[in-house]
Order: structure tokens, then C-alpha cells, then sequence
């Protein structure tokens, strides 16, 4: 098969290696599209992220689609030909984590496209069955990868216990973001206000049900109590100013990537008695998200600026640079889809 990987130093190669055979348990699935996220941008570009290091030829890609062709022992042969979306992560069964549920936080866990796990820039990988979720054919190939960043915006909002009636504001509009806003939403949020100095991604996060949008510095004025923060930018600033805005009790969920560390207004959170947490990406998210997308209720193939094959993958590493790119698929089927055109 061929794979699209990463060395370190940040150079990509386009590979063959065998298709991989599944294990007891596991499943083989062919990919049909992936999803580019801002951690596969960020090991292409510096190489590390936190702890985790390139430090061997590693294959990116976890927002993933495709069809499952082959099962491993103990896994029904009625499952070949499903078409799934993957959950990308393969945790500890006997972990406390595990076991109580956040199987998420599971210390021996591995996931996809993090060093040194490969991931799914390939044209077929294997999964859990279990982690291989079933999608209905009225959600397509690109729409069942972004279940997976989908179900970051899906911990995120139970994690702020955003409800009917809530007040919320978001920082940053690019895809988490945009997708805590349709989260919000279909969860029956009244006012949704979104903080993005990007004039298309405010547009964007207009038309995906955001009630006030505004840019910064300026500070929303939505007329209520602001319920809860949820950080989807990674800037200090932002979450600084989003902080400032909760009401007492409210709570703030951390989820962009930015700085290591930063200053937090420790006497306003202890004051206000504010809740603040991380999203280590998600437990237990997917027949969620399937539900959303199938109803209507968030619309994934809205996201999606622009396609590319598997020989394209840096250019598709650096769509972010590209005004008015949002998402961006890789469909490893396709060595090229002429520099992605959607």
C-alpha cells in the first residue's frame, strides 16, 4: 500500500509498505478520507508536540474514514463492507481510567499520528473493532472523518455543561471551534458568542449559528451572563479575556493548542469560584456525533475548503496558511486531486 510519511526534520515521502494484517479483535479498514488537524501541522512544522517527539519516520492523519475490508479473530464476518469512521486511539482495557469510563485518559494508550503511533495518511489501516463505528450512507466519506473532530467539540461542551438555554462563548472559529458553535446549538444554547479576528471565519461562524460575533479586543455584549468559556484558539489573551467574561459559577474548558504555560487570573477563578478545565480529546463521543450529522443538527461537509491525494499531503499540511481554508481532506485512494480542488 502506499503511505504518505513524515521524517524527522520534517521532510514527507510518499512509501510502500504491507498492508497491514488485522489482530484478534481488529479490523481492516481501506481509507477513503482524513481529515488535516493542527497537531499533524504542527509535528510536520516543528516536529514535537510537548513530550511527544518525531524522532523516527512517523505517518500522520487521525480524522479518518473508510470501509472495513478484512476482520481479525473474534470479530463478526458480517462487519466486511461496513462503512465506518474510526476512533482513533487504542486504550488500556485494564486501566483504572479505562474502567471507570475515561478511557481517553488511559496512560498506556495508543493513538493515531502520535509519535510514535502512525496514522492514517495511508490507504489502510487497522483499528479495534470496537474504536470502528458504523455510519449510515447519508453520511460520506468526508463528513464520517470529521465525526472525529466533531466528538473534540462534543467533550468539550459536556465538559462546560452548555444546555437549553445556555450562554456561551467561544474563542476562535476555526474547525473546533466552528463545530462548538453547531455543538451549542443543537444542545439548545440561546446565545452563542464567538471571538475570531479573522473576517471569514467570523462569517463562517455567523452562518453556523452564532449569535454575536465579534473581533478582538472588543468584549461581546450578548445582554446575559456569560454560562461558560470554551478556549478553541490556544491564545493566552483570548483565554484571559474569556475567563474575565464568566459569570460566578460558570465554567471554562481548554481545548486550543498554544503555549505550554500561561498567567491565569488565579483570585478572579478562586472569587467567582469558577470551573476550569482541560479536553484530552474524548471518551465515549461517537453514537453522539453519528446522531448529529445524521439529523442535520451540525453539518460537517460545510468545513471542508479543499481535497487532496496522497502525493500532497504537504501542500496539504500547509492549506492553513491559505486565506479563507478551513478543513482539508487527504483521500489516500487519489495520488493527486490537482493540488485540491474541492
Amino acid at each position: 500500500m502506499r503511505v504518505s510519511v513524515l521524517h524527522p526534520g520534517g521532510s514527507i515521502t510518499e512509501e510502500r509498505r504491507p498492508i497491514p494484517a488485522p489482530g484478534p479483535g481488529d479490523v481492516l479498514v481501506q481509507i477513503a478520507s482524513v481529515g488535516v488537524c493542527g497537531s499533524d501541522t504542527h509535528y510536520y512544522r516543528h516536529g514535537r508536540i510537548g513530550e511527544f517527539v518525531v524522532d523516527t519516520p512517523l505517518v500522520l492523519g487521525h480524522e479518518a474514514s473508510g470501509r472495513i475490508v478484512a476482520v481479525g479473530a473474534g470479530v463478526a464476518e458480517g462487519r466486511v463492507g461496513q462503512r465506518v469512521s474510526i476512533e482513533p486511539q487504542r486504550p488500556d482495557p485494564a486501566s483504572a481510567e479505562s474502567l471507570r469510563g475515561d478511557y481517553n485518559l488511559s496512560p498506556n494508550l495508543d493513538f493515531f499520528a502520535t509519535p510514535p503511533v502512525d496514522g492514517a495518511f495511508a490507504e489502510y489501516v487497522t483499528i479495534g473493532s470496537a474504536f470502528a463505528h458504523a455510519v449510515p450512507d447519508t453520511i460520506g466519506d468526508d463528513a464520517a472523518a470529521l465525526l472525529e473532530p466533531l466528538s473534540v467539540a462534543i467533550a468539550a461542551l459536556r465538559k462546560a455543561r452548555v444546555g437549553l438555554g445556555s450562554a456561551i462563548l467561544v474563542a476562535g472559529a476555526g474547525p473546533v471551534g466552528l463545530l462548538c458553535v453547531q455543538v451549542a446549538r443543537a444542545a439548545g444554547a440561546t446565545v452563542i458568542a464567538v471571538s475570531e479576528p479573522d473576517d471569514a471565519r467570523r462569517e463562517q461562524a455567523r452562518r453556523h449559528g452564532a449569535t454575536h460575533v465579534f473581533s478582538p479586543p472588543d468584549r461581546p455584549d450578548p445582554g446575559v451572563p456569560i454560562d461558560a468559556f470554551v478556549d478553541a484558539s490556544g491564545v493566552p489573551a483570548a483565554v484571559r479575556s474569556g475567563i474575565d467574561a464568566v459569570r460566578p459559577g460558570g465554567g471554562v474548558v481548554l481545548v486550543g493548542m498554544g503555549a505550554d504555560e500561561m498567567t491565569l487570573p488565579v483570585s478572579l477563578i478562586q472569587n467567582r469560584e469558577l470551573t476550569l478545565t482541560g479536553v484530552f480529546r474524548y471518551a465515549n463521543t461517537w453514537p453522539t456525533a453519528i446522531a448529529l450529522v445524521a439529523s442535520g443538527a451540525v453539518d460537517l461537509d460545510s468545513l471542508v475548503t479543499g481535497r487532496f491525494g496522497l502525493a500532497e499531503v504537504p501542500a496539504a499540511l500547509d492549506s492553513d496558511r491559505v486565506a479563507g481554508s478551513i478543513k482539508v481532506i487527504v483521500r489516500p485512494a487519489d495520488r493527486t486531486l490537482r493540488g485540491g480542488t474541492s
